[in-house]
């Protein structure tokens, strides 16, 4: 697992790169006058290699940065050299999250279609226990709680003072599939309806009945946009993210995001509206809870 969290040292490198084209400089010629290896500023500009603040300061000024620019980029290399929150988790976190995690946080909006199971985000701690042993059959109590932990520090993000615009399209086959039982399900759907409460998230069921969609071609997702970096030099690129049993896969390339973009609409414009997705919802926990 990695020590330092990924996506500010991402942010790093892009505005890094940026500058140095905006200077009119090959990744050769930069080298020579930074006296690095292409190598090394290969891995300076995609954020694998950890800087130093007095490293991006001569990077800037070798560069012609503004004031400005430099010291919000000197900012963001000391961001770097901070833990992330989720690596006290340790083996906790699956290998390859972190990277996620990282996007995750700093995400302004998220969009995700979920096709079998409730979203991480959305997920109660009873349901994130069913599921993590079902995953992990024979794993330990106490690393079963500690996941449970980690999930719930994760969804901290909704609640903060600026938190990410969120859209959900949830299919009705998560509704109806009893993960754990009645007793888990009314709990989880009932939280789903407070959830969906809040001024940032918009939630829809995809109801079985929409028939065809784009979703049936496709496995979960999820698309993050992120605000611009400091000082406003680049921006971290569209995200798409999907998981599978052996681990998580991204997309950032423009043509590979719009096709989970377009696959996303697609699936919004078959959804339930608001309002008929919360009587989904209510209905369903009110009939788990007389099971």
């Amino acid at each position: 697992m990695q020590t330092r969290s990924t996506v500010p040292r991402r942010q790093l490198g892009r505005n890094l790169r940026r500058l140095r084209e905006e200077a009119g400089l090959t990744v050769r010629a930069a080298a020579a006058r930074l006296d690095r290896s292409e190598a090394t500023m290969w891995r300076i500009e995609t954020g694998r290699t950890p800087l130093r603040p007095i490293d991006v300061q001569t990077i800037c000024a070798v560069y012609g940065a503004p004031e400005s620019i430099t010291l919000a980029l000197v900012g963001l290399a000391q961001e770097t050299k901070t833990p992330a929150w989720w690596q006290s988790y340790g083996d906790a976190v699956p290998a390859g999250f972190n990277v996620f995690a990282g996007l995750e946080q700093a995400a302004s909006r998220i969009d995700m279609y979920e096709s079998d199971l409730m979203p991480g985000l959305l997920q109660t701690a009873e349901y994130v226990r069913v599921i993590s042993q079902a995953h992990y059959p024979g794993m330990p109590t106490a690393e079963i709680e500690s996941r449970v932990r980690f999930r719930m520090e994760r969804q901290a993000l909704l609640a903060r003072p600026v938190p990410p615009t969120l859209r959900v399209a949830l299919s009705e086959a998560a509704v109806l599939r009893p993960v754990g039982g009645p007793h888990v399900m009314a709990a989880q759907l009932a939280h789903l309806v407070y959830i969906a409460a809040l001024p940032t998230v918009t939630l829809r069921v995809v109801p079985l009945a929409a028939g065809v969609h784009p979703g049936m071609l496709t496995s979960a997702f999820v698309l993050m946009r992120f605000p611009p970096s400091p000082g406003g030099v680049a921006d971290e690129p569209p995200t798409a993210y999907g998981d599978t049993f052996t681990g998580g896969w991204y997309h950032d390339k423009m043509a590979e995001v719009s096709q989970y973009e377009r696959a996303f609409a697609g699936i919004w414009s078959v959804a339930l509206d608001e309002d008929a997705t919360l009587r989904v919802l209510a209905d369903g926990a009110r009939r788990y809870r007389e099971s």
